[in-house]
């Protein structure tokens, strides 16, 4: 058999087995609860920094590397949960057009999003985080964020071993420390705003639910940790059937291959990990035999410090920078791009502050450059992707702990977050020729952040 049909029948297997994965989802009832709270036994800060995702403890990384499958013993767990984001966004100034249809020019009241998940234990050594989503902005629904992994823990010369595979649809989803970009600070974001950089590396986002990967994975020593694995397209179709639509489709995906190194210590009081990631991919965004194909290579490095103590103060520090070489035939002969290499790097650093598992604060600075073609989706082609801001956070997440009268059934996370602009699309006073300032996106996000 040639390499080709290999490809074919593994592509064939992974779109058959998401559409299935759909399809269950959909169809399952919504008897939604803290899954894995449940099913552990343990409260939500066992897991999660301030008692709420997405930011995780020692315990919440081997929970996730061991394949969502851990369990106290007690029948009658079903793994299903539910999520509801509400909020209110007003930008510095007014924006020229409503930022989504029925909305207003600022001012901005919404349920941004409903979830439904299916989270936790399948069976032995098998779990999942497969999450079906309606946009309250963009009023669809969808398949979201969907990782299902296997896990066999074993031993290598008298040290731990934990081997698994996970099935995905987003690049970084399944990583264990959840340091990657698409699990970035600032963990929930103003859709009706300004909450970040217009262009992005493609690892960040680029691909998400759009394709699907195959990793394997392994973590060595309780410190050591490796993931390989590659990554095919939705057909439109598949995607379709997924309500994706295909307006965001990225093309015909090919050689996407996604590889993670990362050292990790657990210290109990304090805890601390640095790693290495990178992806390469080609996409054809015609989908058509023989047509342009733009080139893509990321390569990023992570790290991360938590101070536990006795998990009355606990502080977190985080940062990560990815690189990205761009070769673009596809964008130069569609007229979208005047030059066929370029760049774009992005830079996030954020501390974290949590009391009590109750009462958190949060700093993020963000930093993007890149050459002219990098902003993809600008329609001002003298623009540059180059953006630099800060974000601020505040907020009460008073349930997930052991004294809440509703655990492990519901828990909460009330905030303020402030997003300011010190330049915005590489202008600092004049953005888009109508006078409006990068200090003019400054974007004030209230909101009601709710699992159950």
């Amino acid at each position: 058999m040639t390499l080709s049909r290999h490809f074919h029948r593994w592509r064939l297997w992974l779109t058959r087995t998401a559409g299935l994965l759909a399809a269950l989802t959909a169809a399952t009832p919504s008897h939604a609860v803290p899954s894995y709270a449940r099913q552990t036994g343990q409260d939500c800060v066992a897991c999660h920094v301030g008692g709420f995702g997405p930011q995780l403890t020692p315990y919440g990384v081997k929970f996730k590397l061991g394949g969502y499958a851990d369990t106290d013993g007690q029948p009658g767990k079903l793994p299903l949960s539910g999520m509801l984001v509400a909020s209110m966004t007003r930008t510095a100034k007014d924006q020229a057009e409503p930022p989504a249809d029925g909305a207003k020019l600022n001012n901005n009241k919404t349920l941004d999003e409903a979830s439904l998940f299916i989270a936790g234990r399948l069976a032995d050594q098998l779990g999942t985080f497969t999450q079906i989503t309606y946009d309250g902005v963009g009023k669809s629904s969808s398949l979201d964020q969907m990782d299902v992994r296997f896990a066999h823990s074993t031993s290598l010369a008298g040290k731990d071993l934990t081997l698994g595979v996970s099935l995905n649809n987003n690049p970084g989803v399944q990583d264990p420390f959840n340091t990657m970009p698409v699990w970035g600070y600032p963990y929930v974001a103003s859709a009706l705003g300004f909450s970040g950089p217009e262009a992005g590396t493609l690892i960040n986002g680029g691909l998400e639910q759009h394709v699907l990967g195959l990793t394997a994975y392994g973590f060595y020593d309780n410190q050591w940790y490796a993931e390989l694995g590659g990554y095919r397209d939705l057909s439109r179709t598949m995607q379709e059937r997924m309500s994706l639509g295909t307006a965001d489709d990225p093309g015909r995906v090919s050689n996407a291959g996604y590889w993670r190194l990362a050292w990790f210590q657990d210290h109990h009081s304090r805890a601390y990990s640095l790693g290495l990631f990178g992806f390469n991919a080609g996409i054809q965004p015609d989908r058509q035999p023989g047509g342009p194909r733009n080139q893509y290579h990321d390569v990023g490095i992570d790290g991360q410090y938590q101070f536990l103590g006795t998990r009355e103060h606990i502080f977190t520090l985080q940062g990560s920078t990815i690189w990205e070489r761009q070769k673009r035939d596809a964008m130069v002969a569609a007229g979208e791009a005047d030059h066929a290499h370029g760049y774009l790097r992005e830079t996030r650093v954020n501390a974290s502050y949590n009391y009590q598992q109750t009462y958190g604060l949060s700093l993020g600075r963000f930093m993007t450059t890149g050459d002219r073609d990098s902003l993809l989706y600008s329609s001002n082609g003298a623009m540059v992707p180059n953006t630099r801001g800060t974000v601020f956070q505040a907020d009460w997440t008073p349930w997930g702990k052991e004294d809440s009268w509703q655990a492990p059934w519901a828990n909460l996370r009330l905030g303020l977050q402030y997003t300011a602009y010190n330049q915005y699309n590489g202008a600092f006073r004049n953005v888009d020729g109508n006078g409006r300032k990068a200090s003019d996106n400054n974007t004030l996000f209230l909101f009601a952040w709710t699992s159950f």
